[in-house]
């Protein structure tokens, strides 16, 4: 009976009434949702009640002027959790104890929008069905490229298609390190400045170790591909071990080097990975540097859809909130369709790209060559600029198409090379149309 007065409340209001907000976190996302429902004055909305802790200093804040003077600021989660809010706008990420608090306000009736990635990632599916049990929503359109409509486009705009595959760019920071990268600069100069201008984290694993994508990837997965992934089992791979020469080659071969998440659906199996990857210089990805975002769907009907634009920043993903705010206040619900368990395994049938740094010595080439095709594999190109020492020289050889498992095996092998100064990088080269293995 409560539940269904709070769904009234939110979904019917009478032209006097407010739909009144929550905010959890008030950091740069938080303050800057708190400023564009201030400087838009959309009608029927109020924010009632902004949680941080440390609460005090955040009041202190600049951003501050922008919270209504009648909001209450609390450290105390139930003065939210208990109150007669409509909405809870959750920004502040991580799974404890977020998880246990919108818990609580789904089962009391109250509507959730978030921008918490790694919670819908990894608890998304059961969230869901506590909100549908409980007659409220659970919206979640800034969890994947910020400020991007990647999310209610493909439940809203994409819903009647088949979709068979995605690959994307959903990691700014990764983006912005490795279009820098692309001009010269070394993977360590480039880290430093984006941990200075607030894009990487003093801890950057997250990003660059592919963990952040993969939730990602693991959300579009299921809104895309109706397909549920076990984050831990999808393959990552850290772009911190590719370097400038790396984009010295690529260009050679007419690619750029991207961090890429991709997955595509293959009977009851999805292929699924986020690594640095070659990227024809010809693709949408290419196009993308900095901080910019870019998902792009196939699908059986409607073909091949791109969603781009800049992913990360507090305003930007502050404009996906706020949406999914207005969305909801005004009784808007997303598509819902059937979401199946899927086997996941990162093999796709790809050329490859294998870059060595060698103490050159005689039959180097033949003992990598001997190697590959032990395995089953075929070199296509070997490339070698001049300039380097010989008693440290970087060349790089690609493949024919081949199993990212079969070119692993071979590196295992290779990689024991005596001339071998530091492990060979293996990097997939995205082509159109690519298959699966």
């Amino acid at each position: 009976m409560t539940t269904k007065k709070k769904i009234t409340a939110v979904t019917a209001k009478k032209k006097d009434e407010m739909v009144k907000v929550a905010l959890l976190g008030f950091g740069t996302v938080g303050s800057s949702v708190a400023k564009v429902l201030a400087e838009q004055k959309f009608p029927g909305i109020i924010l009632t009640h902004v949680y941080n802790r440390g609460v005090a200093r955040k009041r202190e804040s600049v951003a501050a002027k922008y919270v209504p003077a009648t909001a209450k600021w609390t450290e105390n989660i139930d003065d939210v959790l208990k109150s007669d809010v409509d909405v809870v706008v959750e920004l502040m990420g991580g799974l404890n104890p977020v998880e246990g608090w919108l818990r609580k306000a789904l089962s009391s009736g109250k509507h959730v929008v978030t921008a918490n990635k790694q919670l819908i990632a990894y608890r998304g599916v059961s969230l869901q069905k506590l909100a549908t049990q409980h007659g409220v929503q659970l919206v979640y359109g800034a969890a994947v490229a910020g400020g991007v409509p990647v999310i209610p486009g493909i439940l809203q705009g994409l819903s009647g298609d088949r979709v068979n595959r995605l690959s994307g760019i959903v990691n700014g920071t990764c983006n912005y390190i490795l279009s820098r990268m692309e001009t010269g600069a070394e993977y360590a100069t480039v880290l430093k400045d984006a941990q200075q201008l607030g894009y990487a984290e003093a801890n950057p694993s997250a990003d660059v170790d592919g963990f952040d994508a993969r939730a990602k990837l693991c959300i579009l997965s299921r809104i895309a591909l109706h397909a549920e992934l076990n984050p831990d089992e999808v393959s990552t791979q850290t772009i911190s071990t590719v370097e400038a020469i790396d984009f010295v080659y690529a260009k050679e071969l007419n690619c750029t080097i991207r961090q890429v998440s991709r997955a595509q659906l293959d009977g009851a199996v999805v292929h699924a990975r986020v690594a640095p990857m070659l990227v024809p210089l010809t693709s949408p990805m290419a196009w993308s540097h900095g901080t910019q975002n870019m998902v792009v769907t196939s699908g059986n009907y409607g073909g091949d859809v791109v969603f781009s634009g800049h992913g990360a920043g507090g305003e930007p993903t502050a404009v996906a909130v706020v949406s999914d705010l207005l969305a909801v206040s005004q009784g808007a619900k997303a598509v819902e369709l059937p979401v199946r368990k899927r086997q996941v395994t990162g093999e796709f049938l790809a050329p490859h790209y294998l870059r060595f740094v060698v103490d050159d010595k005689p039959g180097i080439v033949s003992s990598i060559a001997g190697a590959l095709a032990k395995v089953g594999a075929n070199i296509d190109s070997l490339l070698q600029r001049p300039g380097y020492p010989k008693h440290r020289l970087p060349f790089v050889v690609t493949t024919e198409p081949c199993a990212t498992g079969v070119i692993d095996k071979a590196i295992s092998s290779i990689a024991k090379l005596d001339c071998m100064l530091e492990r060979p990088l293996t990097l997939q080269m995205l082509v159109p149309d690519d298959k699966v293995e």
